[in-house]
């Protein structure tokens, strides 16, 4: 089978596959911190050394929600590369 160069919209649809499963991980990452977070909250908070780690939370949040972003961004153009259908 020859090899053939990738497409704008192959190149975007392995992007998209490579985000999603990022974002698969980072949602399974979020989940699996918060509930050992949870465990721990109580007694770090008595020792007043929550802060840090409630920036790490905020942070982990945020980079799923910018992941969210980019994942539609990048359909949005897939859908644009889609060839015209043929009349």
């Amino acid at each position: 089978m020859p090899d053939h160069a990738k497409t704008e919209l192959e190149h975007v649809q392995d992007t998209l596959a490579q985000l999603k499963e990022m974002r698969h991980y980072s949602a399974n990452n979020v989940e699996t911190l918060t509930a050992q977070w949870l465990l721990f909250d109580g007694e770090l908070s008595k020792l007043g050394r929550t802060a840090k780690i409630d920036d790490l939370m905020v942070r982990q949040g945020e980079l799923h929600e910018a992941l969210e972003g980019v994942i539609a961004d990048f359909e949005e153009l897939a859908t644009e590369l889609q060839p015209a259908p043929e009349a």
